[in-house]
This record gives structure tokens, sequence and C-alpha cells, in this order.
């Protein structure tokens, strides 16, 4: 029986990590140490780098996954390895793992196999606290706001008209609504509220667009959290409470040093999801990694018509990076439930149903394609892939000529990836055009059809009443020049989960619209996709054990 992702895991011997820090110049005293394999770096080492010429960014992508995931960060991690292998000076930076989907179905985000970063069961769980810190500063705003109207309520502010939730990093469905301030009035006003998971909370969004901790507390007093009786909006600045949450975020704003199972350094920090929200690690680890390193390699959540169009059109136009190559990940079970397998039939072989799902492939290739960012496919060889099935996806790229190299990151760690680092190499000594898919001065009616034509491959989009009163709301109040954030499911291309593969002559409906101006993007919700998920009906959690020596079972 194949060794499970925890076992392969707990048998690496880590390397103390001021010694992985060493590898890429990183002082001793420059770590801010949490145990001995994990440390955050200081913030006089990080700003000491500002000025340092920046390496090749490398994204990595996918196609649109199965509920299981396809395995980016798992190629991410084996391409960094596979790069340090040939030679060259490579960081990884990844988004830290959200503590819900650990206990829900699809797991963590520290890779597979032999392409894991340790320590796999803190990076999975606690890690170093800055999920904790984001869910605190995020509440604080919440009981602020109670408190305020509690309290004679000076500015006027609308208790059924409070934008800001709470949260919690947890997969909880009954809190996405629940009354609050029940019973006697010293328990606060009666009202409606609601819970987001604490990766789809602003103050996630912000923490990963900010360029430091001043840049972070000027966002939070820009956050809306509500409007007044007549309907002026409140902000963050107007409870005055931006130094406090900056304050909670001194910490968390550092990002955290780890390492691969091959000893490799990795930067973690951030997380915010990709179908909520931008599904990015944080632009103060982007930028130390590539200030550190000749070649960065990161990735985006979920399929390209997500983590990657945000990454693209929001966080490198922002933060003003420009990336070199992009690795789109496809594997052979999510192609063929692209063309019509039933999720548990997909280990059995089935060539002609993989070749139509290929479909789904074209149009992510395309959508990278308008970026003007040279591309490699890579298949993430699973154990179940049969030789027939292999030689047919590959004998297809080269038909359609899309470059591509079999990844065999899971069972071979950075050996694994030796032919697809050789062409990101390649592809990242070409010229490029990369640019932003649409300007940020278009309406945002203009720029939500943009992003549903050229990267959903949709007729246009549809806005509800509700959605089209919050755009005149947004126009008057000058929002209207931010980019947009695509609130979406990550199964299908369309805004519907079940509808597989490449579909055609539908169009994307925008049910409402947030603003996130502490982020810096305006937030469109499509069909049913929610910010605070459920557990499935057979939680991971319940094969989850602890024995009395701490040792873990069961975390994947």
């Amino acid at each position: 029986m194949p060794k499970t992702d925890l076992e392969i895991a707990q048998e690496c011997v880590m390397e103390p990590i001021q010694e992985v820090a060493a590898k890429i110049g990183i002082p001793e005293e420059a770590l801010e140490r949490y145990g001995n394999y994990k440390a955050k770096l200081s913030f006089d080492f990080v700003k000491s780098l500002e000025n340092e010429e920046e390496g090749k960014l490398i994204l990595v992508t996918a196609i649109n996954p199965t509920k299981a995931g396809e395995g980016k960060s798992t190629t991410t991690v084996g391409l960094g390895d596979g790069l340090n292998r040939l030679g060259k000076k490579t960081m990884m930076a990844l988004r830290e793992p959200s503590l819900g989907p650990v206990f829900g179905l699809k797991g963590g985000a520290a890779g597979g196999g032999y392409a894991q970063v340790v320590p796999m069961e803190d990076i999975n769980l606690h890690f170093t606290g800055d999920m904790h810190a984001i869910t605190t500063c995020n509440n604080l705003v919440s009981a602020i706001v109670d408190n305020h109207i509690y309290q004679g309520n000076a500015l006027n502010i609308d208790p059924d008209n409070i934008t800001f939730k709470r949260c919690l990093d947890m997969n909880d469905r009954e809190l996405r609504r629940v009354d609050i301030g029940l019973g006697a009035k010293v328990n606060g006003v009666k009202r409606e509220d609601g819970f987001n998971i604490t990766v789809a909370s602003e103050i996630m969004a912000a923490l990963c667009l900010a360029e430091d901790l001043m840049d972070l507390k000027k966002r939070f007093a820009q956050m809306l959290v509500a409007y007044t009786y007549d309907g002026k909006p409140v902000y963050v600045r107007d409870l005055g409470i931006e130094g406090a949450m900056a304050m909670v975020m001194k910490d968390a704003i550092l990002p955290n040093l780890v390492q691969t199972l091959e000893h490799n350094p990795v930067l973690i920090h951030g997380g915010p999801f990709a179908n909520i929200a931008h599904g990015c690690n944080s632009v103060i680890a982007t930028k130390t990694a590539l200030r550190l390193a000749d070649y960065v390699v990161t990735e985006a959540g979920f399929g390209a018509d997500l983590g990657a169009e945000k990454f693209l059109d929001i966080k490198c136009r922002l933060a003003g990076l420009h990336p070199d190559a992009v690795v789109i990940v496809a594997t052979i079970r999510a192609l063929k439930q692209h063309g019509g397998v039933a999720y548990e039939d997909l280990k059995q072989e089935n060539v002609e149903a993989m070749l139509e799902g290929c479909e789904n492939l074209a149009k992510h290739i395309d959508t990278i394609e308008q970026f003007g960012v040279p591309y490699v496919v890579a298949i993430n060889e699973f154990a179940t892939d049969t030789k027939a099935e292999v030689e047919t996806l590959e004998k297809w790229c080269m038909e359609n000529n899309h470059p591509m190299s079999l990844s065999q990151v899971w069972a071979k760690g950075g050996e694994g990836a030796l032919d697809l680092a050789e062409k990101v190499v390649e592809l990242c000594e070409k010229e490029n055009s990369y640019a932003p898919l649409y300007p940020l001065d278009e309406s945002i009616e203009k720029k939500i059809e943009t992003i549903a034509r050229k990267v959903y491959g949709a007729k246009g989009a549809e806005f509800t009443d509700e959605a089209k009163e919050q755009i005149k709301v947004f126009n008057e109040m000058g929002w209207d020049k931010l980019p947009i954030c695509m609130a979406k499911t990550q199964m299908s291309l369309s805004d519907d989960g079940k509808i597989m593969g490449r579909p055609k002559d539908f169009t994307i409906t925008v049910r409402e619209l947030r603003p996130s101006l502490g982020a810096g993007f305006i937030v469109a919700l499509t069909g049913k996709v929610l910010t605070m998920p459920g557990l499935p009906k057979h939680p991971s959690a319940l094969d989850m054990d602890i024995d009395a020596e701490g040792k873990i079972t069961g975390l994947f």
C-alpha cells in the first residue's frame, strides 16, 4: 500500500531553519524563529531587500479541477525542487492552507507525495498564527461596529445596512446567516449578521496585496463597514481603529520561511480563496522571494479562469509584477471528468472521454495566451493513469503545438520535474507581452463582461436588479475604477458547477457586488458561490487522530 502524504512528510529529517535560510542568503539574525523548522523573516531584513534586482516569476495554474484538486501546489513544489537540482537559485512562494478545508474534503496546500513542504502538520494546522491574527483583526471590526451602535451610535449607522461580516477559519454553514444581540438590551442591538470563512475576509485580501505594515494600515482605514440611515458610507477610519487593527497584524504581515522535503527554501504567506477572493499568496512574500532568488515559482488557486486571471489582472497589475512564464497543470482524471466521466469512475481508462475533456484545457491555454505570457502544459501524473491515456494526451499537445512536460513530482520529487524545469527556464528567456485584459477606467459592467467573454468563453454577463443598483451606488461613490475580483465556482468555466468541459452559448449572472476597498477591488458574486463553505457528509476530521506521543494520523 502506498504511503500517505503525511507518512512521507513524517519520514523527512528536516534541516534547522537557519541552514535552509543560509542557502538563499538569509542571515540567522533575520529570522524570528517558531521552533527549529519554521521562522518569520524580520521586518528590517525584508525592508533591506527593496533595491535588489528581481528574479524570474513563474506562475503555476491549472484546468478546472475535480473536487479533490489537481496538484498545483505539488507541481509548484516539485518544479522548485527541480530548478534547484538544475543549479538554479530558486524559491517557492505559496499560500497558507485554511483550517476549514483541512477538516473538510479538499485538504491542505503543502503539496503531496515527494513534492511537499514541511513541517506539513504545522503548516496545515496553526502554523505561525497568521490565520488567528486575521480572524481576530476582522472580528475586532465587527465588535467595534456593534459596540458603537450600542453606545449611542454617533455615526448614525443603520444596523440593517452593515456590510462587514464576522469570520471564522472553519467550514460552518450554520453561520452563514445568524441573528445576534438576542435577549436583554444589555446583549446589544438585535440584527441579522453572518460569517465568512477567514480566507474570504477582506482583511486577508488586504494583507496579501499590502506592500508593508503602514500600507496595510492605510488599507484598513479605507475599508467599508456600513452605511448610515441616510445612505452615506462608513469606513474603518470613521471608527478610528485602523491603528489597533495594524497592531494585531504586526507579526502576521511577516512572511513565513519553511522547507521542501529536499530542503529548499519556501515562503508561505497569506491564503485568500480563489473562488471567492483573489487566490494568491502575499505581495510581500512574492517580492521578497524575487529579490532573494533568480527564479520564483508561485501558484494561484484553482483553474486559470480564477487564480491565474486574478493573479494577472489584479495582483501583478497592482503590485507592478511582470510574470515570465506560466505552467498549466492538467490531470488525466480531470480531463476525463470534463469529458463526461463520473467522479467515481475516473480511475478507469477512457481515452475518448479524456480527448473530449481536452477542450477545457484548450480554453485555459487560450486564456493564458491572451495575457501574452509563454506557457507549458504540465501533465501531473497519477498512478491510475494508463500508458494509452498519457501517450494520447502527449500527442494531442504536440498536434496542437502546445509545449508540454510529463510531471512525475508526486512520485519522484524534484527529479520528476527536471524536464519541466528545463522548459520553464527556456520560457523565462523569451520576451513576452504580458498585459492585463482590461483597463481600469472601463465601467464595472464592461470589465465583468470582458472577463466573462475572454476568460470563461461566455456570450456575456447579466446583472440582477440588486447588482444594477449596487453598480449605480459604486459609480456615485467613485469606486468604479477598481479591478474586478470574480467570485465563481471553481468546478466549471461557467457559473454552474455541474457544467463540465468547455461550455458554449452561456451567460454569467452577477447576483451581487461587494466593495473591497481596502484590498483594492470590487467582488462580483456569481451563481451559487458561497463565502462560508460547509462540511461534506464525511468530513476528513473523522479520520484524524493523535497519540500519546503527539504523532498525528489521518491528515491526508
